[in-house]
């Protein structure tokens, strides 16, 4: 491939032999402290299979939950609590997406494909696919060193054009992401960008803290240290697998008509402290926003938030991330440690259990656990055709000015440049922030003024803030460890 070459290589269906052994391949990513691409390593897996029409066929008529959300241009992040919801078949969804003939297109018929997107996300394959168990092994894992992971481990995303989950990072983990079907544009910012991107706990989800910024379409007036941020802008094609760092932001859009993406995440050791600051974070933010207005947590709670915790409940879940974490501690110290130095519950598990963490957002050293693996220079990584580095835009590339680019570099291997930046598309959101701080002028208002100044969710963003949390969670563990 010519080194001025825009496009990103495809899958090699010719080639049988996987470019690095699992071995190999989990070294890279335990070692990897910054987002790359894995081309060549899944061609044979049975997953590539499913696309929405086979997936609509293997189903029969089951009912998914979608989430919709409209296709209008603005300058705030559209949160899952401000969309719609529908429940849905695949047959549905692809008679309203125009990709199959059908007479009814369900509860989608409501919305104007133009004006509208749908996605089925965050889909538990373990859950969807529960009567059909044998599909777990679809998803082969094992091929990055993780031996056992499979589809069991996994969630299933399906979307349409414009389809996009809000700018977060993830506390717990790394990532690996399989596209199946379509291409999917990511964002991606790194760990030491966070104070950059307004970080915020408000939607509560457990292990998401979102960025109060739409990363395509800036409100720089409201938020103006984003100029700052230095985003890492790239395609995922099918066949292609994303490693996505611990702490990395992301922005996912799905840029094709219809998506389809398996992804896993790998729970490290490192997770037992940051469960104590989400144990610490949902504490607070159940005992502050359920008091407030107990009928109104719509507005705060992620609708795959199950329900409120009580207060109660939210200690239960404190004290026992605490000695899960001191355990875990004597355990290290013991030298009993997992030879693996990986958590081997699998999936990362929000929306689906309690246990708690927004990580510590601020820039730390990866400290390698793993017995025998070591972590590598970026250097001594084997970049080149089949692991593609994710890079930065320029400095010069203004973020406001990422969607009248239609054609930048975004990957650099050995043999030079891969991959092109399709036009954006649209971008969703609303057009204010009722949690922007007041102006300079307002802080002399008077104590006894009707106007309120500062809000709950003004208060919890700074007590929530993962700087803050990440205090409180060394502390208390002092405490807990005298």
């Amino acid at each position: 491939m010519a080194a001025g070459d825009a496009s990103l290589p495809p899958p090699d269906p010719g080639n049988s032999i996987r470019p690095f052994t699992p071995e190999q391949a989990k070294e890279i990513v335990m070692s990897l402290q910054k987002p790359a691409v894995f081309c060549n390593m899944t061609f044979d897996w049975p997953v590539l299979h499913w696309s929405v029409s086979y997936l609509a066929n293997l189903f029969k008529g089951k009912r998914i939950r979608f989430r919709i959300g409209k296709k209008d241009m603005g300058t705030a992040p559209l949160f899952e609590t401000e969309c719609s919801y529908v429940e849905a078949t695949l047959e549905e969804f692809l008679a309203w997406s125009g990709r199959q003939p059908s007479c009814s297109c369900g509860p989608f018929k409501a919305y104007d494909l133009h004006k509208y997107w749908t996605y089925a996300d965050y889909k538990y394959i373990a859950q969807l696919f529960e009567d059909k168990p044998e599909h777990f092994q679809d998803v082969v894992w094992s091929d990055f060193g993780f031996e056992g992971r499979n589809g069991r481990d996994s969630t299933l995303w399906i979307g349409s054009r414009g389809a996009n989950t809000p700018c977060h990072l993830d506390s717990y983990g790394c990532n690996l992401v399989l596209q199946v079907q379509g291409r999917k544009r990511w964002y991606l910012y790194p760990p030491e960008d966070s104070s950059f991107l307004y970080p915020t706990r408000l939607p509560y989800e457990e292990s998401s803290v979102f960025s109060k910024v739409n990363v395509v379409s800036p409100d720089l007036r409201s938020y103006p240290q984003f100029k700052k941020a230095q985003a890492h802008v790239m395609t995922l094609e099918p066949g292609q697998v994303l490693f996505v760092p611990r702490h990395w932001w992301h922005y996912v859009e799905s840029i094709d008509p219809i998506t389809v993406s398996v992804n896993s995440w790998i729970e490290m050791d490192a997770d037992h402290e940051a469960r104590v600051e989400e144990a610490i974070t949902r504490t607070l933010i159940c005992a502050v926003k359920s008091i407030e207005n107990p009928a109104a947590s719509e507005a705060w709670l992620n609708p795959t938030e199950a329900e409120i915790t009580s207060h109660e409940t939210n200690l239960k879940f404190l004290n026992g991330a605490v000695s899960a974490y001191l355990e875990n501690k004597k355990t290290r110290i013991s030298g009993f440690q997992d030879a693996e130095g990986i958590i081997q519950d699998s999936c990362k598990k929000r929306k689906i259990q309690v246990n708690p963490d927004p990580r510590d957002i601020r820039v730390k050293p990866y400290e390698s656990h793993l017995t025998g693996i070591k972590t590598k220079n970026v250097g001594e990584i084997p970049f080149g055709p089949n692991l593609l580095q994710v890079l930065p835009q320029s400095q010069k590339t203004c973020a406001t000015e990422i969607v009248e680019h239609t054609s930048h570099c975004l990957f650099s291997g050995n043999d030079g440049c891969f991959g092109k930046l399709h036009p954006a598309g649209n971008t969703f959101g609303k057009d204010s922030d009722s949690r922007a701080f007041p102006d300079q002028k307002d802080t002399n208002l008077s104590a006894d003024s009707s106007k309120t100044v500062i809000s709950t969710n003004d208060l919890l963003d700074c007590v929530l803030h993962p700087h803050v949390v990440s205090l409180m969670a060394h502390l208390l563990l002092e405490r807990a460890s005298i």
